[in-house]
């Protein structure tokens, strides 16, 4: 019998690259690359055609995230994001996560942005956030739209 899967879909929410000067990549991405920004002040983040691409302070990523830095086991500057479709869907997760033995870096909890989330690490020491965004909604085929964005 196959192990249930821990997310219940299949997808990725968003792509958060832990930047040294987040101003500066993000005059590259708007500036060079043509790409709209519809994050908040504190972080960039770019409508990749259903993927979201963050850009945040590499420091404040990991402490968010509940690593310290430096591998094998701490943090890759990167970090992967599933976006639930509520509290209860993270609460969720996260219970089979633990059931599971995965490590739990930070407990899903009221977070500074307006949502809800939680951070895990993946076998190899990756962060997964798990997230509830109430700002945000799905399209039909379960894809992050982000506010602002008009296609």
């Amino acid at each position: 019998m196959a192990a249930q899967p821990v997310l219940p879909e299949q997808r990725l929410s968003i792509v958060t690259l832990g930047v040294r000067d987040r101003l500066a990549m993000t005059a590259f991405y708007q500036d060079v690359l043509g790409f709209r920004n519809v994050g908040p002040k504190q972080m960039a983040m770019f409508d990749m055609g259903g993927l979201v691409l963050g850009l945040w302070e590499a420091d404040k990523l990991a402490a968010d995230a509940g690593f310290d830095g430096g591998r094998p086991d701490g943090f890759t500057g990167v970090a992967l994001a599933y976006n639930a479709r509520s509290e209860a869907e993270v609460d969720e997760i996260f219970a089979r996560c633990e059931a599971a033995g995965v490590r739990v870096t930070v407990a899903p909890h009221k977070s500074f942005w307006g949502g809800y989330s939680g951070y895990f690490a993946d076998p190899e020491g990756n962060a997964w956030e798990v997230a509830f965004n109430p700002f945000w909604s799905f399209d039909e085929a379960g894809r992050v739209v982000l506010p602002g964005d008009t296609g």
